[in-house]
């Protein structure tokens, strides 16, 4: 269930930062050729929309006014055919950067993915899932957006806008200078505005995520809290969420509409400006109709872009807090695993780092917390040789499971090592080191898909041995039932089949992948009695000739391990095989005593 604040992100950056910009037209440069085509139509673009208030002026100053009709139907067509081309420029113009923005977002997307597959779980344990699908998703978004209606656009508005200026000094200096007397005011408003949107488009970011990891564990959390009738409980914090996000947009809204009312307020008083002043130098003779006429046309298309700046205000401040939060995840890389010991060819005793199977597994003073001074082992020694079954065993929280987190380096250990053959597992390829070892752990996952994918997960190579894997483990008793076989639909976390048939699928998928160590995390507890002996009758086939790590709760599941070592609070305290253990009347043999009490008055 959620509680308090547990969902508030981090909202952190500064106001503009160039190196956000700077790494990000990485990403551009691929597709540069895009760019330039689109900058290459912004000068078409601002010469069609320049020149239709010059025909309109010569339209009016030397045909309308004077009466003479002869060729304003041509000063009309060459006025249509300015607006054709204008169309015909921003079409090609919003084509390419919607394409661009595309690539892109395709690409960050990608980049981000891969980089998530490659951190640890360690940063799973900590980061809501909801925050992740926000980054991959909308905040990606909003950079595609910035390409639509942003970045390159803002080019051509300034081009757009120093053009206007420049015509307007051309035509009357004096005018100009009076109507561009509001410039001043529209700068200082558009300065002011930057850093306040800034900070709420921030705190808009931070607030959507927080609602998205809500729902992502809510959503998938629906049965127990229909179970436990939560459902109030969960409206009232979802309200809670949602009140924060529509809060957050507030600040947005205000200030975008107030840019918008005070960038068309000053408009109207350019505009009040110039009918001012014009009105004077045309009674003067100084000054035609006709350009009076422009000047209020270029007026309103100069405000145009400003008008719209609030828009790009929010697009742009927008992409730089959605950059802000895709590099704080992108730079969790170096936090990953810490650098490993200083690889060396040859070992103390002697050996060379080994090749081919595994013989021996050695956990050396291993110690490990995932948080600072709360260590969950201490000081943990353990021997496996090739072929050996090993059941950990002990009380709940003990660290049995964490043993085999930092075997598969889920985590890395605190101190000491963990070697194969000698040689430290984190001078090992990590992919190298995971294809070694099939792991089945207590709560199975299963992917939407077919049974067949989840069992083989697209590889080859499993797949030649998917069918033999599932007779194995008992698995093919309910796959040949269903009307599809292998290929019958597996729904969202499999819920279309039972706990023990979803756990029967993570021991084919185990086998099918022929690891070389097996790592077994309380993998029968969801399995009845029935599955779980075709299990263990399976599994005995299956471990022949590997190295086994078991952890388990009935301890009458591992009665025939080769040894067994029992943890206590992070130590190894008891090691053995199950009859030396109970012969020896300690910690083992009153876990077994009450174990098998608890059954009997059952």
């Amino acid at each position: 269930m959620h509680y308090g604040n547990v969902y508030d992100d981090e909202i952190v950056g500064k106001a503009y930062d160039r190196r956000l910009m700077g790494r990000f037209l990485r990403h551009v440069l691929p597709y540069r050729w895009l760019a330039v085509g689109a900058l290459c139509l912004l000068p078409l673009s601002a010469a069609a929309r320049l020149a239709q208030p010059l025909l309109l002026k010569v339209a009016i100053d030397e045909h309308i006014v004077t009466g003479r009709m002869e060729g304003l139907p041509a000063v009309a067509a060459g006025f249509l055919a300015l607006i054709l081309v204008e169309s015909l420029v921003t079409f090609l113009e919003v084509l390419l950067l919607q394409y661009l923005g595309q690539r892109v977002m395709f690409d960050l997307r990608m980049e981000l993915f891969a980089h998530i597959q490659r951190l640890p779980v360690s940063f799973f344990d900590r980061t809501p899932t909801g925050s992740l699908v926000t980054r991959l998703t909308s905040d990606v978004e909003v950079l595609g957006e910035m390409f639509a209606a942003g970045i390159i656009t803002v080019v051509g508005d300034i081009l757009f806008l120093a053009g206007i200026v420049g015509v307007m000094l051309w035509m009357n200096l004096k005018l100009s200078l009076v109507t561009f007397s509001v410039l001043p005011v529209l700068i200082w408003v558009a300065f002011t505005f930057r850093v306040r949107m800034r900070k709420a488009f921030r705190e808009v970011r931070s607030r959507l995520a927080n609602l998205n990891t809500f729902l992502a564990e809510g959503v998938g959390g629906m049965a127990i809290i229909q179970l436990f009738n939560r459902q109030a409980h969960e409206r009232r914090e979802f309200t809670r969420l949602n009140a924060a996000y529509r809060d957050a947009n507030l600040p947005v809204i205000t200030w975008d509409a107030s840019l918008y009312a005070l960038v068309e307020t000053l408009s109207s008083v350019a505009v009040g400006l110039i009918v001012w002043y014009g009105g004077g130098e045309i009674v003067a003779g100084a000054l035609t109709f006709g350009a009076l006429v422009a000047f209020i046309q270029y007026i309103e298309k100069f405000f145009g872009p400003i008008r719209d700046l609030s828009a790009k205000y929010s697009i742009m401040q927008g992409a730089m807090a959605a950059l802000e939060r895709i590099y704080n995840l992108l730079d969790m890389e170096g936090e990953s695993f810490p650098p490993p010991p200083a690889p060396h060819p040859v070992e103390e005793d002697g050996r060379r780092p080994a090749e081919g199977a595994v013989e021996t597994i050695e956990f050396r003073d291993v110690w490990f917390a995932y948080r600072e001074a709360e260590h969950v082992l201490r000081s943990f020694d353990l021997t496996i040789r090739r072929g050996e079954k090993v059941a950990l065993v002990g009380e709940t929280g003990g660290g049995k499971t964490t043993v085999t987190r930092l075997l598969s380096r889920f985590y890395d250990v605190t101190r000491g090592s963990i070697r194969f053959d000698g040689t430290d597992i984190r001078e090992l390829p990590l992919n190298g080191l995971r294809r070694r070892i099939g792991v089945v752990l207590q709560e199975p996952y299963l992917f939407t898909g077919t049974i067949g994918f989840n069992i083989t997960l697209g590889d080859p190579a499993a797949a030649e041995r998917m069918e033999e894997a599932a007779r194995l483990v008992g698995a093919d008793r309910f796959i040949r039932l269903l009307p599809k076989g292998y290929d019958e639909e597996v729904r969202e976390r499999g819920v279309n089949f039972s706990a023990g048939e979803r756990q029967l699928i993570s021991f084919a998928r185990a086998v099918a992948f022929d690891p070389e160590i097996l790592v077994l995390d309380e993998a029968t507890s969801s399995v009845d009695s029935e599955s779980e002996r075709l299990i263990q009758e399976g599994l005995r086939a299956l471990m022949a000739g590997r190295t086994s790590l078991v952890v388990a709760h009935r301890l009458s599941t591992i009665q025939d391990a080769d040894r067994i070592c029992v943890i206590h609070r992070g130590e190894k305290v008891e090691e053995g095989t199950h009859r030396e253990l109970l012969a020896a009347g300690g910690v083992y043999a009153r876990l077994h005593q009450l174990q098998f009490r608890d059954q009997e008055n059952s």
